[in-house]
């Protein structure tokens, strides 16, 4: 890899400030879009409106998951801490 890559690289990336939203993000995103996944079709089935379906329950659960992933980042941390050997 040469400077320039490795430039071009470290532009995009966030400062390490931005790490917890980061992590609230990827989180929430994953876990929202598999709930919604498995939510909907116990709901409702899987046919052929599924995917829409799926798609509507997203555009709620995930804001409302990012959201709670903040919230609760702090005490889920301190619970670890709490119950693992450091």
């Amino acid at each position: 890899m040469n400077a320039s890559s490795v430039a071009v690289r470290s532009r995009w990336k966030l400062t390490p400030r931005a790490t917890p939203f980061v992590f609230a993000f990827f989180m929430a995103s994953i876990m929202a879009m598999l709930m919604c996944l498995v939510i909907t079709a116990a709901n409702a089935g899987i046919n052929a409106d599924y995917p829409m379906r799926v798609l509507g329950a997203y555009q709620l659960a995930m804001p409302t998951a990012f959201c709670c992933v903040l919230v609760v980042r702090p005490l889920v941390t301190r619970l670890v801490a709490l119950t693992v050997h450091p």
